[in-house]
Protein backbone atom coordinates (compact mmCIF):
# COMPACT_ATOMS: atom_id res chain seq x y z
CA UNK A 1 0.00 0.00 0.00
CA UNK A 2 3.20 1.99 -0.12
CA UNK A 3 5.65 3.33 2.46
CA UNK A 4 3.28 6.13 4.03
CA UNK A 5 0.86 3.48 4.73
CA UNK A 6 4.12 1.61 6.28
CA UNK A 7 5.04 4.05 8.30
CA UNK A 8 2.33 5.11 10.18
CA UNK A 9 0.96 1.67 10.75
CA UNK A 10 4.59 1.05 11.78
CA UNK A 11 3.98 3.58 14.26
CA UNK A 12 0.52 3.02 15.71
CA UNK A 13 0.02 -0.70 15.61
CA UNK A 14 1.31 -1.47 18.88
CA UNK A 15 -0.41 1.86 19.92
CA UNK A 16 -3.77 1.64 18.49
CA UNK A 17 -6.25 2.64 21.17
CA UNK A 18 -9.11 0.65 20.73
CA UNK A 19 -11.86 3.52 20.84
CA UNK A 20 -10.21 5.06 17.69
CA UNK A 21 -8.10 3.04 15.75
CA UNK A 22 -8.45 -0.50 15.61
CA UNK A 23 -8.25 -0.79 12.04
CA UNK A 24 -6.68 -4.64 11.66
CA UNK A 25 -10.20 -5.01 14.09
CA UNK A 26 -12.50 -2.94 12.14
CA UNK A 27 -11.50 -2.35 9.10
CA UNK A 28 -7.77 -1.00 7.21
CA UNK A 29 -5.41 2.05 7.31
CA UNK A 30 -5.29 3.99 3.89
CA UNK A 31 -3.07 6.85 3.08
CA UNK A 32 -4.85 9.88 2.37
CA UNK A 33 -9.00 10.42 2.29
CA UNK A 34 -10.91 7.35 1.89
CA UNK A 35 -13.58 7.79 -1.36
CA UNK A 36 -16.57 5.53 -1.56
CA UNK A 37 -15.51 3.34 -3.84
CA UNK A 38 -12.53 2.54 -1.11
CA UNK A 39 -14.90 2.46 2.21
CA UNK A 40 -15.92 -0.93 3.62
CA UNK A 41 -19.88 -2.20 3.66
CA UNK A 42 -20.95 -1.10 7.33
CA UNK A 43 -21.09 -4.60 9.03
CA UNK A 44 -24.37 -5.21 10.71
CA UNK A 45 -22.86 -7.22 13.55
CA UNK A 46 -19.77 -4.85 14.25
CA UNK A 47 -22.99 -1.80 14.14
CA UNK A 48 -25.27 -3.59 16.83
CA UNK A 49 -22.15 -4.45 19.01
CA UNK A 50 -21.30 -0.59 19.13
CA UNK A 51 -24.89 -0.17 19.72
CA UNK A 52 -25.24 -2.19 22.68
CA UNK A 53 -22.44 -1.04 23.79
CA UNK A 54 -22.99 2.75 23.49
CA UNK A 55 -25.89 1.90 25.59
CA UNK A 56 -24.30 -0.20 28.15
CA UNK A 57 -21.54 2.80 28.86
CA UNK A 58 -24.32 5.32 29.42
CA UNK A 59 -25.92 3.25 31.79
CA UNK A 60 -22.63 3.33 33.91
CA UNK A 61 -23.75 7.35 34.57
CA UNK A 62 -27.20 6.89 34.59
CA UNK A 63 -27.82 4.90 36.70
CA UNK A 64 -24.89 3.30 37.89
CA UNK A 65 -22.52 6.23 39.03
CA UNK A 66 -25.66 8.28 40.28
CA UNK A 67 -26.85 5.07 42.36
CA UNK A 68 -22.98 4.63 43.65
CA UNK A 69 -22.11 7.99 44.75
CA UNK A 70 -25.62 8.78 45.95
CA UNK A 71 -25.57 5.37 48.34
CA UNK A 72 -22.38 6.70 50.13
CA UNK A 73 -23.17 10.66 50.80
CA UNK A 74 -25.42 11.34 53.98
CA UNK A 75 -29.18 11.29 53.24
CA UNK A 76 -29.84 15.39 52.88
CA UNK A 77 -27.23 15.03 49.78
CA UNK A 78 -28.20 12.35 47.78
CA UNK A 79 -30.68 14.01 45.56
CA UNK A 80 -28.20 16.84 44.81
CA UNK A 81 -25.34 13.81 44.18
CA UNK A 82 -28.03 11.78 42.16
CA UNK A 83 -28.79 15.60 39.79
CA UNK A 84 -25.02 16.49 39.51
CA UNK A 85 -25.34 12.91 37.18
CA UNK A 86 -27.92 13.28 35.30
CA UNK A 87 -27.25 17.13 34.84
CA UNK A 88 -23.62 16.17 33.71
CA UNK A 89 -25.12 13.70 31.47
CA UNK A 90 -27.42 16.40 29.87
CA UNK A 91 -25.09 18.99 29.63
CA UNK A 92 -21.82 17.46 28.31
CA UNK A 93 -24.49 14.89 25.59
CA UNK A 94 -24.81 18.87 24.24
CA UNK A 95 -21.55 20.67 25.00
CA UNK A 96 -19.72 17.05 22.77
CA UNK A 97 -22.47 17.56 20.25
CA UNK A 98 -21.49 21.28 19.58
CA UNK A 99 -17.49 21.11 19.74
CA UNK A 100 -16.45 18.40 21.82
CA UNK A 101 -16.32 15.86 19.11
CA UNK A 102 -15.16 18.13 16.74
CA UNK A 103 -12.22 18.71 18.94
CA UNK A 104 -11.18 15.48 20.06
CA UNK A 105 -11.62 13.23 16.58
CA UNK A 106 -11.22 15.91 13.86
CA UNK A 107 -7.99 16.39 12.32
CA UNK A 108 -6.24 19.77 13.43
CA UNK A 109 -2.44 19.04 15.08
CA UNK A 110 -1.19 16.77 17.16
CA UNK A 111 -2.18 18.44 20.06
CA UNK A 112 -5.81 19.39 19.15
CA UNK A 113 -8.77 19.16 16.67
CA UNK A 114 -10.51 21.36 15.01
CA UNK A 115 -13.66 22.34 14.18
CA UNK A 116 -14.56 20.62 11.21
CA UNK A 117 -17.19 18.80 12.88
CA UNK A 118 -18.44 21.25 15.31
CA UNK A 119 -22.52 21.02 15.71
CA UNK A 120 -21.56 17.38 13.99
CA UNK A 121 -22.05 19.24 10.46
CA UNK A 122 -20.48 16.64 8.66
CA UNK A 123 -21.55 13.22 10.58
CA UNK A 124 -24.22 12.52 7.52
CA UNK A 125 -22.06 13.30 4.48
CA UNK A 126 -21.31 9.52 3.79
CA UNK A 127 -24.71 8.99 4.18
CA UNK A 128 -25.13 10.83 0.96
CA UNK A 129 -22.64 8.08 -0.55
CA UNK A 130 -24.62 5.33 0.33
CA UNK A 131 -26.28 3.93 3.44
CA UNK A 132 -24.49 0.96 3.61
CA UNK A 133 -21.06 2.88 3.52
CA UNK A 134 -18.74 3.58 6.34
CA UNK A 135 -16.94 6.59 7.15
CA UNK A 136 -12.97 7.53 7.49
CA UNK A 137 -11.47 8.68 10.39
CA UNK A 138 -9.29 11.73 10.02
CA UNK A 139 -10.31 11.34 5.93
CA UNK A 140 -8.60 14.57 5.56
CA UNK A 141 -5.50 13.48 6.92
CA UNK A 142 -2.50 11.23 5.84
CA UNK A 143 -3.05 9.05 8.35
CA UNK A 144 -6.53 7.78 7.77
CA UNK A 145 -8.49 4.71 9.34
CA UNK A 146 -11.72 3.36 7.90
CA UNK A 147 -14.45 2.11 9.99
CA UNK A 148 -17.18 0.06 9.57
CA UNK A 149 -20.31 1.49 11.77
CA UNK A 150 -21.58 4.64 11.04
CA UNK A 151 -20.29 7.74 12.40
CA UNK A 152 -22.91 8.23 14.15
CA UNK A 153 -22.70 5.62 16.57
CA UNK A 154 -18.87 6.16 16.66
CA UNK A 155 -19.63 9.30 17.96
CA UNK A 156 -22.09 8.32 20.32
CA UNK A 157 -19.76 5.77 22.35
CA UNK A 158 -17.43 8.40 22.20
CA UNK A 159 -19.85 10.45 24.10
CA UNK A 160 -20.48 8.08 26.66
CA UNK A 161 -16.64 8.30 27.86
CA UNK A 162 -17.21 12.18 27.25
CA UNK A 163 -20.00 11.90 29.88
CA UNK A 164 -18.71 9.81 32.72
CA UNK A 165 -15.11 11.35 33.01
CA UNK A 166 -16.12 14.86 34.44
CA UNK A 167 -19.07 12.77 36.38
CA UNK A 168 -16.53 10.59 37.87
CA UNK A 169 -14.63 14.04 39.92
CA UNK A 170 -18.00 14.62 41.42
CA UNK A 171 -17.05 11.96 43.97
CA UNK A 172 -14.06 13.88 44.78
CA UNK A 173 -15.95 17.36 46.01
CA UNK A 174 -19.10 15.41 46.68
CA UNK A 175 -21.22 17.34 49.40
CA UNK A 176 -19.54 20.60 49.02
CA UNK A 177 -19.62 22.01 45.25
CA UNK A 178 -22.04 24.56 44.64
CA UNK A 179 -24.31 23.40 41.17
CA UNK A 180 -23.77 26.00 39.00
CA UNK A 181 -20.07 26.05 39.85
CA UNK A 182 -20.44 22.57 39.22
CA UNK A 183 -22.18 23.30 35.45
CA UNK A 184 -19.67 25.55 34.33
CA UNK A 185 -16.80 23.56 35.45
CA UNK A 186 -17.47 20.38 34.09
CA UNK A 187 -18.27 22.14 30.42
CA UNK A 188 -15.12 24.11 30.45
CA UNK A 189 -13.20 21.13 31.99
CA UNK A 190 -14.84 18.59 29.12
CA UNK A 191 -13.19 21.40 26.24
CA UNK A 192 -9.76 22.49 27.51
CA UNK A 193 -9.09 18.88 29.86
CA UNK A 194 -11.07 16.08 28.44
CA UNK A 195 -10.99 17.24 24.67
CA UNK A 196 -7.32 17.14 24.08
CA UNK A 197 -6.17 14.88 26.29
CA UNK A 198 -8.35 12.01 24.19
CA UNK A 199 -7.21 13.69 20.93
CA UNK A 200 -3.61 13.25 22.27
CA UNK A 201 -4.14 9.27 22.81
CA UNK A 202 -6.84 8.16 20.24
CA UNK A 203 -6.47 10.56 17.06
CA UNK A 204 -4.83 9.02 14.46
CA UNK A 205 -2.20 12.10 14.65
CA UNK A 206 -2.35 12.56 18.57
CA UNK A 207 1.05 12.81 19.41
CA UNK A 208 1.09 10.56 22.40
CA UNK A 209 -0.52 8.40 19.83
CA UNK A 210 2.31 8.61 18.04
CA UNK A 211 4.45 8.44 20.65
CA UNK A 212 3.50 4.74 21.29
CA UNK A 213 1.31 5.17 24.32
CA UNK A 214 -1.20 2.40 24.99
CA UNK A 215 -4.64 2.94 25.85
CA UNK A 216 -7.15 0.40 24.68
CA UNK A 217 -10.18 2.09 26.47
CA UNK A 218 -9.38 5.09 28.98
CA UNK A 219 -7.12 4.60 31.67
CA UNK A 220 -5.10 8.16 30.75
CA UNK A 221 -7.96 9.91 28.89
CA UNK A 222 -11.17 9.01 31.11
CA UNK A 223 -9.57 7.37 34.80
CA UNK A 224 -6.11 9.23 35.48
CA UNK A 225 -7.87 12.50 33.97
CA UNK A 226 -10.73 12.38 36.03
CA UNK A 227 -9.03 10.93 39.56
CA UNK A 228 -6.34 13.99 39.21
CA UNK A 229 -9.32 16.21 38.75
CA UNK A 230 -10.66 15.29 41.25
CA UNK A 231 -7.76 15.51 43.92
CA UNK A 232 -7.20 19.25 42.52
CA UNK A 233 -10.87 20.00 43.20
CA UNK A 234 -10.66 18.42 47.18
CA UNK A 235 -7.59 20.48 47.63
CA UNK A 236 -9.06 23.57 46.35
CA UNK A 237 -12.50 23.29 48.30
CA UNK A 238 -11.20 21.83 50.69
CA UNK A 239 -12.81 19.87 53.76
CA UNK A 240 -16.59 18.87 54.61
CA UNK A 241 -17.20 20.58 57.46
CA UNK A 242 -17.58 18.35 60.03
CA UNK A 243 -15.65 15.90 58.93
CA UNK A 244 -13.92 13.89 61.81
CA UNK A 245 -16.59 15.18 64.03
CA UNK A 246 -19.69 14.90 62.19
CA UNK A 247 -21.38 11.54 61.46
CA UNK A 248 -20.52 11.21 57.57
CA UNK A 249 -21.67 7.31 57.41
CA UNK A 250 -23.06 6.37 54.30
CA UNK A 251 -27.04 7.08 53.49
CA UNK A 252 -27.67 3.58 52.36
CA UNK A 253 -24.76 1.26 51.00
CA UNK A 254 -27.86 -0.75 48.88
CA UNK A 255 -27.59 1.97 46.72
CA UNK A 256 -24.15 1.50 46.32
CA UNK A 257 -24.07 -2.19 45.92
CA UNK A 258 -26.86 -1.34 42.86
CA UNK A 259 -24.73 0.79 41.78
CA UNK A 260 -21.08 -0.72 41.64
CA UNK A 261 -23.20 -3.77 40.05
CA UNK A 262 -24.67 -1.53 37.46
CA UNK A 263 -20.90 -0.17 36.93
CA UNK A 264 -19.80 -3.39 36.47
CA UNK A 265 -21.84 -4.78 33.84
CA UNK A 266 -21.82 -1.30 31.93
CA UNK A 267 -17.81 -1.89 31.58
CA UNK A 268 -18.27 -4.82 29.23
CA UNK A 269 -19.67 -1.99 27.05
CA UNK A 270 -16.86 -0.15 28.01
CA UNK A 271 -14.09 -2.12 27.42
CA UNK A 272 -15.15 -4.85 25.06
CA UNK A 273 -17.05 -2.07 23.05
CA UNK A 274 -13.82 -0.50 22.80
CA UNK A 275 -12.84 -2.59 20.20
CA UNK A 276 -14.97 -1.40 17.93
CA UNK A 277 -16.39 -4.47 16.80
CA UNK A 278 -18.08 -7.61 16.94
CA UNK A 279 -14.61 -9.16 16.82
CA UNK A 280 -12.08 -12.11 18.98
CA UNK A 281 -9.85 -8.69 20.48
CA UNK A 282 -13.80 -7.47 21.96
CA UNK A 283 -14.09 -11.15 23.60
CA UNK A 284 -10.88 -10.84 25.07
CA UNK A 285 -11.23 -7.62 26.96
CA UNK A 286 -15.01 -8.86 28.47
CA UNK A 287 -12.48 -11.58 29.98
CA UNK A 288 -9.48 -9.60 31.45
CA UNK A 289 -12.27 -6.85 32.64
CA UNK A 290 -14.29 -9.49 34.75
CA UNK A 291 -11.24 -11.41 35.91
CA UNK A 292 -9.44 -8.05 37.11
CA UNK A 293 -12.65 -6.34 38.61
CA UNK A 294 -12.98 -9.63 40.94
CA UNK A 295 -9.40 -10.43 41.87
CA UNK A 296 -9.24 -6.62 42.69
CA UNK A 297 -12.80 -6.74 44.91
CA UNK A 298 -11.40 -9.95 46.96
CA UNK A 299 -7.78 -8.76 47.42
CA UNK A 300 -9.45 -5.25 48.64
CA UNK A 301 -11.79 -7.40 50.93
CA UNK A 302 -8.53 -10.04 52.57
CA UNK A 303 -6.18 -6.76 52.66
CA UNK A 304 -9.24 -4.94 54.64
CA UNK A 305 -9.85 -8.25 56.84
CA UNK A 306 -6.52 -8.26 57.79
CA UNK A 307 -6.43 -4.88 58.94
CA UNK A 308 -9.63 -4.20 60.40
CA UNK A 309 -10.70 -7.59 61.04
CA UNK A 310 -14.17 -7.31 58.99
CA UNK A 311 -14.15 -7.05 55.43
CA UNK A 312 -16.89 -4.64 54.38
CA UNK A 313 -19.24 -4.16 51.45
CA UNK A 314 -17.88 -0.74 51.09
CA UNK A 315 -14.63 -2.28 50.33
CA UNK A 316 -15.14 -5.08 48.12
CA UNK A 317 -17.53 -2.69 45.64
CA UNK A 318 -14.53 -0.39 46.07
CA UNK A 319 -12.16 -2.92 44.97
CA UNK A 320 -14.23 -4.34 42.20
CA UNK A 321 -14.50 -0.40 40.83
CA UNK A 322 -10.62 -0.34 41.14
CA UNK A 323 -10.04 -3.58 39.35
CA UNK A 324 -12.62 -2.09 36.09
CA UNK A 325 -10.66 1.30 36.28
CA UNK A 326 -6.84 -1.02 36.32
CA UNK A 327 -7.89 -2.85 33.41
CA UNK A 328 -9.13 0.06 31.30
CA UNK A 329 -6.26 0.69 29.33
CA UNK A 330 -4.83 -2.85 29.53
CA UNK A 331 -8.19 -4.83 28.53
CA UNK A 332 -7.45 -5.49 24.77
CA UNK A 333 -3.38 -5.54 25.56
CA UNK A 334 -3.09 -8.43 27.73
CA UNK A 335 -4.11 -12.39 28.64
CA UNK A 336 -6.00 -13.28 31.57
CA UNK A 337 -3.21 -13.80 33.68
CA UNK A 338 -1.88 -10.48 33.45
CA UNK A 339 -5.47 -9.46 33.98
CA UNK A 340 -5.29 -11.50 37.12
CA UNK A 341 -1.82 -9.28 38.01
CA UNK A 342 -3.19 -6.41 37.33
CA UNK A 343 -6.04 -6.71 39.49
CA UNK A 344 -4.61 -8.64 42.60
CA UNK A 345 -1.83 -5.37 43.06
CA UNK A 346 -5.22 -3.01 42.38
CA UNK A 347 -7.00 -3.94 44.65
CA UNK A 348 -4.33 -3.88 47.56
CA UNK A 349 -2.78 -0.95 46.33
CA UNK A 350 -5.96 1.04 46.08
CA UNK A 351 -7.34 0.21 49.86
CA UNK A 352 -3.76 1.59 50.82
CA UNK A 353 -4.50 4.93 49.03
CA UNK A 354 -8.21 5.74 49.80
CA UNK A 355 -7.11 5.20 53.47
CA UNK A 356 -3.77 5.54 54.26
CA UNK A 357 -2.62 7.95 52.12
CA UNK A 358 -5.44 10.22 51.97
CA UNK A 359 -4.97 10.28 55.76
CA UNK A 360 -1.59 10.83 55.66
CA UNK A 361 -2.07 14.08 53.56
CA UNK A 362 -5.52 14.95 55.25
CA UNK A 363 -7.37 15.65 52.05
CA UNK A 364 -11.04 15.44 51.62
CA UNK A 365 -11.76 12.95 48.32
CA UNK A 366 -15.51 12.55 50.00
CA UNK A 367 -15.90 9.56 47.34
CA UNK A 368 -12.36 8.63 47.23
CA UNK A 369 -12.60 9.87 43.10
CA UNK A 370 -8.43 10.04 43.17
CA UNK A 371 -8.04 7.18 45.44
CA UNK A 372 -9.62 4.64 43.39
CA UNK A 373 -10.09 6.02 39.40
CA UNK A 374 -6.97 8.28 39.80
CA UNK A 375 -4.83 5.84 41.42
CA UNK A 376 -5.99 3.01 39.89
CA UNK A 377 -5.80 4.18 36.60
CA UNK A 378 -1.99 4.89 37.51
CA UNK A 379 -1.47 1.12 38.16
CA UNK A 380 -3.56 -0.41 35.23
CA UNK A 381 -1.56 2.24 33.11
CA UNK A 382 2.17 1.46 34.28
CA UNK A 383 1.59 -2.13 34.40
CA UNK A 384 0.16 -2.45 30.59
CA UNK A 385 3.66 -1.22 29.54
CA UNK A 386 4.28 -4.68 31.82
CA UNK A 387 2.02 -7.07 30.60
CA UNK A 388 1.16 -6.31 26.76
CA UNK A 389 1.07 -9.34 24.64
CA UNK A 390 2.27 -8.54 21.07
CA UNK A 391 0.07 -11.07 19.37
CA UNK A 392 -3.10 -9.43 20.48
CA UNK A 393 -2.60 -6.38 19.06
CA UNK A 394 -0.13 -7.78 16.17
CA UNK A 395 -1.03 -6.55 12.19
CA UNK A 396 0.61 -7.05 9.30
CA UNK A 397 2.67 -3.93 9.07
CA UNK A 398 3.73 -4.72 13.01
CA UNK A 399 3.47 -8.25 13.49
CA UNK A 400 4.88 -8.62 16.66
CA UNK A 401 2.56 -6.52 17.91
CA UNK A 402 3.12 -4.42 21.76
CA UNK A 403 4.73 -6.39 23.74
CA UNK A 404 5.80 -5.60 27.46
CA UNK A 405 9.06 -4.15 27.77
CA UNK A 406 11.10 -2.00 29.65
CA UNK A 407 10.60 0.62 27.21
CA UNK A 408 6.84 0.87 26.58
CA UNK A 409 6.68 1.04 30.63
CA UNK A 410 8.98 4.29 30.13
CA UNK A 411 6.56 5.24 27.08
CA UNK A 412 3.71 4.73 29.38
CA UNK A 413 5.26 6.91 32.21
CA UNK A 414 5.82 9.69 30.25
CA UNK A 415 2.06 9.56 29.12
CA UNK A 416 0.96 9.03 32.67
CA UNK A 417 3.44 12.05 33.87
CA UNK A 418 1.92 14.95 30.78
CA UNK A 419 -1.99 13.42 31.55
CA UNK A 420 -1.15 14.26 35.63
CA UNK A 421 0.26 17.61 34.39
CA UNK A 422 -1.81 19.15 31.86
CA UNK A 423 -4.96 17.87 33.98
CA UNK A 424 -4.12 19.46 37.27
CA UNK A 425 -2.55 22.32 36.10
CA UNK A 426 -5.72 23.20 34.05
CA UNK A 427 -8.26 22.04 36.08
CA UNK A 428 -6.82 24.48 38.91
CA UNK A 429 -7.11 27.21 36.73
CA UNK A 430 -10.63 26.39 35.71
CA UNK A 431 -11.34 26.25 39.32
CA UNK A 432 -10.24 29.01 40.60
CA UNK A 433 -11.66 31.42 37.50
CA UNK A 434 -14.93 29.65 38.06
CA UNK A 435 -14.38 30.77 42.28
CA UNK A 436 -13.34 34.21 41.19
CA UNK A 437 -16.52 34.55 39.05
CA UNK A 438 -19.53 32.61 40.53
CA UNK A 439 -17.97 30.85 43.51
CA UNK A 440 -17.19 26.92 44.22
CA UNK A 441 -18.13 26.38 47.63
CA UNK A 442 -22.26 26.61 48.90
CA UNK A 443 -22.39 28.34 52.50
CA UNK A 444 -21.71 27.07 55.72
CA UNK A 445 -25.92 27.33 56.35
CA UNK A 446 -26.00 25.58 53.25
CA UNK A 447 -23.89 22.73 53.79
CA UNK A 448 -25.19 21.93 57.29
CA UNK A 449 -29.00 22.10 55.87
CA UNK A 450 -27.97 19.57 53.36
CA UNK A 451 -27.25 20.16 49.44
CA UNK A 452 -31.01 18.61 48.60
CA UNK A 453 -32.69 21.23 50.26
CA UNK A 454 -30.23 24.07 49.59
CA UNK A 455 -29.53 24.05 46.01
CA UNK A 456 -32.68 22.30 45.15
CA UNK A 457 -35.72 22.65 47.45
CA UNK A 458 -36.49 18.76 47.41
CA UNK A 459 -35.70 15.99 50.38
CA UNK A 460 -35.96 12.69 51.17
CA UNK A 461 -38.83 11.87 53.34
Amino acid sequence: MGKGFSLFAARTAPARPALALFAGAVGFLAAGSASAADAPQIDSGDTAWMLVSTALVLLMTIPGLALFYAGMVRKKNVLATVMQSFAICSIITLVWMIAGYSLTFSTGTPFIGGLSKAFLYTIGDHISKGADIGFTLGADSSNATVMTIPESVFMSFQMTFAIIAPALIAGAYAERMKFSAMCVFSVLWSLLVYAPIAHWVWSPIGWLLNLGTLDFAGGTVVHINAGVAGLVCALVLGRRRGLGTDDMAPYNLTYAVIGASLLWVGWFGFNAGSAVGANGRAGMALATTQIAAAAAGVSWMIAEWLRSGKPTVLGIISGAVGGLVAITPAAGFVLPGGALIIGLATGVICYWSATTLKHAFNYDDSLDAFGVHGVGGIVGALLTGLLAYGPLSATDANPGGSSGSLHQLLVQTEAVGVTIVWCGVMTFIILKVVDVVIGLRVSTEQEQEGLDVALHGERIS
